[in-house]
């Protein structure tokens, strides 16, 4: 008795081992590829199927936008400036059975292949290319890049250059030359509001040459202006037009 307890024991044991290993459950962001025997059958899921325990064995790929960091890279741009520059690629399995037959792992595949590739690209910008046409290396990386590993089912979808670190001395001569610039840009406003302020006295020069009265009214509004003030001597000019009414001879044209 004691011994067929026991023996339903092991068998129930067994069972349970069996249905454990058969029943497969893989979320919805994932797929399970099969090898049978060795061989490579098919990507399965998502959801719930059984394989042949033992004879079948499972390897799980995540489907989801993945991230790698590309380590930071000491690189010489084309006009031999020395740099370090870190990234950030975005890549996503499209083929789950070649991203695990094709290669090892593609993960690690896809950081190495991102440092080869920045230091290549890199190589052949100048300063002022990784400075100013940072989208543009963004997109030439990522193309070129993902022809790489398009064959292990791998898409890349983006690489960014983070950051891009310049020697100190290069930061300074980079600070006094935007301080140049900024003090070249501060003469030339300058000289525009001058030119222009002079452009504008010379046309009011101009008016009042033209209209004798204007002058005389300006004269006498900041005489005005000055006599405002406590403490202050005003001398006014007389007009030599006014002195002539006021001459024994200055009347009216006689026959």
């Amino acid at each position: 008795m004691n011994g067929t307890l026991i023996g339903i024991g092991i068998a129930a044991l067994v069972l349970l081992f069996i249905i454990g290993n058969a029943v497969k459950i893989v979320p919805e962001y994932e797929r399970g590829v099969i090898f049978r025997l060795g061989r490579v059958q098919a990507a399965k899921g998502p959801g719930l199927f059984l394989i042949i325990p033992i004879v079948d064995r499972m390897v799980r790929v995540d489907l989801r936008i993945q991230t790698a960091d590309v380590p930071p890279q000491e690189i010489i741009t084309s006009d031999n400036v020395t740099v370090r520059v870190d990234a950030v690629t975005y890549f996503q399995v499209l083929d789950p059975v070649r991203s695990v037959i094709a290669i090892e792992d593609y993960r690690v595949a896809t950081s190495k292949i991102a440092q080869t590739t920045l230091r290549s690209i890199l190589g052949q910008r100048s300063l002022d290319d990784l400075l100013m046409k940072r989208e543009e290396i963004n997109q030439q990386l990522a193309r070129v890049i993902d022809d790489l590993t398009n064959p292990w089912g791998v898409k890349v979808s983006l690489v960014e250059v983070r950051d891009v670190s310049l020697p100190e001395t290069m930061r300074r001569a980079m600070a006094r030359q935007a301080e140049a610039e900024r003090d070249r840009r501060a003469r030339v406003i300058h000289s525009l509001g001058e030119k222009e302020a002079a452009r504008n006295l010379g046309d009011a020069a101009g008016i009042l040459e033209e209209h004798p009265a204007a002058m005389q009214l300006r004269t006498l509004g900041s005489m005005v202006d000055a006599a405002a003030q406590p403490g202050s001597t005003v001398a006014f000019p007389v007009p030599m037009e006014l002195i002539r009414l006021f001459r024994p001879d200055a009347g009216p044209d006689r026959p």
